[in-house]
């Protein structure tokens, strides 16, 4: 069975409690649970936080109650494979064995179910050690990146033989975005980090990969979330 998992740290520098802040008419958090509690492949739902209140609400929908994620955890440099290997470890015992850990970032909003079900396929069809979202790169380390040299020259990032003088010619570049995971649970388990096994991309398109991470990020998400509702594309 597959294992639906958010976490959802109480503190945030960037937008202090943004995971349980009103976002388009509900705590920004509902917005993964609703799609977590909605996917009929989802067995369960865990949700990792150190806040009580964020940790009341999710239990209160029907989340697994596995207690309060430990202090270190809890912390803004707490990895987030080491948050993942808690929950799994603490919600085996409540729910029993997993097939597949799904992983949806609570920062993430703006996936739509069929992102889910779409990871979920890959990672059935291909049995990778992880599926992880990504879009292609809006910069480019081959063409429109640059750092400086040793005496302080901008040099492009990752230069190729003759150079690449349009963008379409680079070679493709993607970033990694907390849309959803999908991990086999031995992986998770086992591995110390996120690259140590084989993890496929899947790719989404630029428009549903804005991650909230300061006020600027938290309205233009809103924009957007906005406009994919009076699309009907999404219910509140």
């Amino acid at each position: 069975m597959i294992l639906g998992h958010i976490g959802a740290r109480k503190g945030s520098k960037g937008v202090p409690g943004k995971n349980f802040r009103t976002l388009c008419g509900k705590p920004l958090i509902d917005w993964s649970l609703d799609q977590l509690f909605a996917n009929a492949r989802v067995g369960a739902v865990v949700v990792s936080t150190d806040d009580p209140a964020i940790y009341a609400h999710a239990v209160a929908r029907g989340a697994l109650d596995i207690g309060l994620r430990p202090a270190e955890l809890a912390t803004d440099t707490a990895p987030k494979w080491g948050v993942w290997q808690h929950a799994l470890a603490a919600s085996e015992p409540l729910y029993g064995p997993v097939s597949a850990f799904l992983d949806l970032d609570c920062t993430s909003p703006l996936r739509i179910p069929e992102d889910i079900d779409g990871a979920l396929d890959k990672f059935e069809a291909e049995h990778p050690d992880m599926v992880m979202s990504v879009c292609e790169a809006r910069k480019n380390p081959y063409f429109n990146l640059v750092e400086p040299d040793a005496t302080g020259a901008l040099q492009v990032s990752k230069p190729l033989p003759g150079g690449v003088w349009a963008r379409q010619d680079a070679p493709v570049v993607y970033e990694h975005v907390g849309v959803v995971y999908v991990l086999a649970p031995a992986y998770l388990r086992q591995a110390r980090t996120i690259y140590e096994g084989r993890v496929v991309p899947f790719v989404l398109p630029s428009e549903r990969c804005h991650d909230i991470d300061t006020p600027y990020d938290f309205r233009l998400v809103e924009f957007l979330l906005t406009e994919q509702l009076n699309a009907g594309v999404r219910k509140v």
